[in-house]
């Protein structure tokens, strides 16, 4: 899980993600997005993506939720999923996963903690 502030709005940034996930990969896609607009200028968006990982021989899955209620807008991610048996190892697949989304956007970061 990563927590973190970007100079976009919610819908930018979101659009910055949806195009690196699904852009960058043969296999990622998005399986639900869901707005909610509190305001003119105040909004939620909540994303979740599933990708195939080799290494981890499975569908991982990565929720990031957007939302600017706070003035600035936050982006959380959490990936899932992977991994195999009773531990659910996942060779760092999840990471890798999330990971995606800091990079895209990296050039946009304000703040916050990055896991």
């Amino acid at each position: 899980m990563a927590t973190f502030y970007v100079s976009l709005d919610p819908v930018s940034a979101g659009q910055v993600v949806q195009q690196a996930v699904i852009d960058g990969s043969i296999t990622g896609e998005l399986i639900d997005a869901h707005q909610i607009q509190f305001g003119p200028d105040l909004c939620a968006l909540v994303l979740v993506f599933e990708k195939h990982y080799y290494r981890a021989g499975n569908r991982l899955t990565l929720t990031v939720t957007l939302d600017n209620a706070g003035g600035v807008t936050r982006v959380h991610t959490a990936a899932g999923g992977g991994g195999e048996g009773l531990f659910r190892f996942d060779w760092g697949a999840s990471e890798s996963f999330e990971d995606v989304v800091l990079e895209a956007l990296q050039g946009y970061q304000t703040g916050g903690d990055r896991r």
